[in-house]
């Protein structure tokens, strides 16, 4: 049965899963993958579908996701649709965790494969209650209790107090540089795919992997181009070394303000021309080099249900997110980039989320540059805007055929 109750009156056993929020709530219920103990900052998951794509998200590293959908696992868990080579979620909340895996693409359960990793879990709590209460107070620090981490040295259930001190040590997500924990070690090249497979690629993108799902460069590939995937740790010398037709700077988890090594290397990329598109962190990374600030969201956006109006052509589409961050940046109106005078020429933010007027792309006018707050690969969710990956096609075509007719003038 979901349960929840206050600190005060908890009631549970050693074979019981705690979740403790930091704000002193506490929830209690069933174990779900690894038993242990995990803290980090509890966000929530509005997505009926994709767990498996959200679970291997890197974005979601030092985060523990609440699914809203009740019932999960019932597709279990394949070897195709992971976004990296492992699971990133710091513990995984789940109401009613499905027992039968029904999905000839299964090769294993769900369970399996949390324990497998070591994500510890609850379930069987009641999720809607505690979203409404993330969504009210703000997403915070959290704690999942189980087994051998509910019990002291002693071998005594620890008290709720006990465990809320430990999720009070928990460094917050403000302030965290996490890009660099979850890029590539070495760089690797993904090849044009579908029908451009075995071909000369149009085009040559450099990826900066800040946290890059496989998807990415998939969908660039599709469209003809090599894209090589960097480390963060590449230079621009090494960028140019690539003589790329493009640069593209990933999503990726952790605090904007926490990047400048990355917005250094942005603005070298954009003072050189080359063309530029960046995707949820690599939004705010380019939202920084221009001179806008970055904030945290109350609670963020996660799923893949957001509607986003792209005010270049008035289209709203519904489009999947993963951010608790965004760009400061004034909605409505073309102005002048804030760093160095203008030093970037005209920009304009465009598109806006429709549930709260969230800054969800920006667009530069005198520079080769955009980007987007939101995920148009959406390898689980809708492609209402996989169109973005063949804007970036167009201006690389554009400066590419501008830069040859300049060589032959």
């Amino acid at each position: 049965m979901v349960n929840q109750s206050d600190p005060a009156n908890t009631q549970y056993t050693a074979q019981d899963a705690v979740l403790v929020l930091e704000d002193g709530q506490v929830y209690v219920g069933e174990p779900f993958g690894a038993t242990g103990s995990t803290c980090a900052e509890i966000v929530f998951n509005t997505a009926m579908t994709g767990y498996q794509e959200t679970l291997t998200d890197p974005s979601y590293c030092k985060q523990i996701v609440v699914q809203t959908f009740p019932h999960i696992g019932d597709t279990g868990v394949n070897d195709e649709d992971p976004e990296s080579s492992r699971i990133w979620v710091a513990g995984y909340v789940v109401r009613d965790p499905s027992m039968t895996v029904s999905n000839w693409r299964a090769d294993g359960a769900l369970d399996d494969a949390l324990i497998a990793e070591g994500i510890v879990g609850i379930s069987h709590i009641d999720t809607r209650k505690l979203v409404r209460h993330l969504r009210s107070a703000g997403v915070m620090r959290a704690g999942i209790f189980s087994g051998a981490a509910l019990l002291n040295a002693n071998g005594e259930l620890r008290s709720i107090a006990d465990m809320l001190e430990e999720v009070k040590r928990t460094a917050p997500m403000q302030g965290m540089r996490l890009y660099d924990e979850v890029s590539t070690q070495e760089r690797y090249v993904v090849e044009p795919t579908g029908d451009f497979a075995g071909k000369e690629p149009l085009f040559t993108v450099a990826a900066i992997d800040l946290g890059i799902k496989s998807m990415t460069p998939h969908r660039m590939a599709e469209r003809g181009c090599r894209v090589v995937v960097l480390p963060s740790t590449t230079t621009f010398e090494q960028i140019e070394e690539l003589n790329p037709d493009g640069v593209f700077f990933s999503n990726g988890p952790g605090d904007p303000e926490q990047a400048q090594q990355m917005v250094d290397l942005l603005r070298q990329v954009l003072d050189a021309g080359y063309p530029f598109f960046g995707i949820c962190f690599g939004n705010q990374l380019l939202g920084r080099a221009l001179g806008f600030g970055t904030y945290k969201l109350k609670f963020g956006h996660r799923g893949i249900n957001q509607p986003v109006k792209d005010v270049t052509t008035g289209k709203v589409e519904v489009t999947a997110h993963n951010h608790g961050f965004a760009v400061d940046a004034p909605i409505g109106e073309t102005v002048d980039a804030p760093f160095e005078n203008g030093k970037y020429g005209k920009v304009f933010v465009s598109h806006v989320d429709l549930n709260d007027n969230v800054v969800e792309g920006l667009q530069c006018v005198d520079i080769p540059a955009f980007s987007v707050q939101y995920h148009p690969e959406a390898a689980a969710g809708p492609h209402d805007a996989a169109y973005l990956f063949d804007r970036f096609v167009s201006l690389m075509e554009s400066s590419k055929t501008s830069k040859e007719e300049n060589a032959n003038a």
